[in-house]
Formats: C-alpha cells, structure tokens, sequence
C-alpha cells in the first residue's frame, strides 16, 4: 500500500503474498481465551435449542395428527 498526495491509502495493482511463520501467544491467555469461549457458548446453546424445539413444535402443530405414531403402548 501506498498513499496518495492527500494521505490517503491506495492499493497496488501488484498483489503481495503474506506467510505467517510465528504467533507468539502466552498460554495463560490462550486458555483464557478458551475458557471465555466455552462460558459463551453455553447461553449460545440454550438459545439454538430453544429455538429447535420452537421449530420442531410448529412443524408438528402444522402437520398435526394426534400424536399416535410418537406414543404407542407395546402390544404383544
């Protein structure tokens, strides 16, 4: 990249290719960072399957049926 006259980032018409070698991370703030994912995670999930089983409750309301196919007594 490059700027213009008034300051102002331009981009080459050649492309540049970028090789990472090295990331240096402390391992303390990676599992940090794990840690904080996984407790975010769990709100995330109750969300998703709250909202399954909304889906799956419409479904069944739109296909209706009085639910004889889900709840058989066993016959011998």
């Amino acid at each position: 990249m490059a700027a213009d006259a008034t300051g102002d980032l331009v981009m080459n018409d050649a492309a540049q290719r970028l090789v990472i070698v090295d990331l240096r991370i402390p391992f303390i703030r990676l599992v940090l960072f794990f840690v904080k994912a996984a407790l975010a995670a769990i709100p995330a999930v109750i969300v998703v399957g709250f909202l399954l089983m909304l889906a799956t409750a419409v479904a069944a309301a739109l296909i209706g049926g009085d639910g004889a196919i889900v709840i058989r007594r066993w016959t011998f």
